[in-house]
């Protein structure tokens, strides 16, 4: 049998990364697109192929309708559809909303929620005609506390959790589910760059009392991604140690 294929968007680096790699090591076809970093993209994909399965990265601006079609379309040719969709492609552009210009609150809009919309669109598209499929969106808990100095990063993650909500009711009769995974404080070359006072300050805030490792997030998403979560839709999962209870 051919392998189910996942499309992990900005699979280059950090979470994206080891999504992609854990993916693959449970027998999973791979692609990941990018729109900057062609080389990290494809630093991923050689990881992925040590486990034996197929894996190219393809470029792509998730922001853009006609990238996306192509980008599906390759797909299509390529694998002949894909199984599990994890929209993680994401920016930030932080700034108090007194500082925050017009053009930075769209530009993180148009890539983490946007994007999300374009792909899980096209996406379905392919799904409906298997009768199955998963799309997991990579949220935040910023999307469910919100966070100071970053009015448009939370909108964009709590814009993700009502698509996924949305599109979980649509598709669910359709044998696809659509969750979401919302990482708290995760380390990742974004976090290693605070001081380790911060560090410290914010391990203290968490339950676990430490902070989360890309792997506990893609752990949780190859498990929305496989059969044993057929019955789970519409959820959020939050993947932060017990930080937003």
């Amino acid at each position: 049998m051919a392998n189910r294929v996942a499309l992990v968007t900005g699979g280059s680096r950090g979470i994206g990364r080891v999504i992609c790699v854990e993916l693959a090591k449970k027998g999973y076809d791979i692609v990941t697109c990018y729109s900057r970093g062609a080389e990290a993209a494809e630093e991923t994909m050689s990881l992925c192929r040590e486990y034996g399965v197929e894996a190219v990265a393809l470029c792509a601006d998730v922001s853009r309708q006609n990238d996306v079609t192509v980008l599906f379309s390759e797909i299509k040719e390529r694998f002949g559809g894909v199984d599990v969709l994890v929209n993680n492609a994401g920016i930030t552009k932080d700034n108090l909303i007194l500082r925050m210009s017009e053009e930075d609150f769209d530009d993180v809009i148009s890539i983490n929620l946007k994007g999300a919309f374009l792909c899980s669109k096209e996406a379905a598209k392919q799904m409906l005609r298997k009768k199955s499929g998963r799309i997991i969106n990579i949220s935040s808990v910023v999307g469910i506390g919100g966070n100071a100095g970053q009015a448009n990063y939370a909108s964009s993650k709590a814009g993700m959790i009502g698509l996924a909500k949305s599109l979980a009711k649509e598709l669910g009769g359709k044998g696809i589910t659509v969750n979401v995974v919302a990482p708290g404080f995760i380390q990742t070359d974004m976090t290693a760059e605070l001081s380790e006072d911060m560090k410290k300050y914010w391990e203290q805030q968490i339950p676990r009392k430490r902070a989360g490792s890309p792997e506990d997030v893609a752990n949780a998403v190859c498990f929305l991604a496989a059969s044993e979560s057929d019955y789970i839709t519409g959820q959020v999962l939050a993947v932060d140690g017990g930080m937003s209870m």
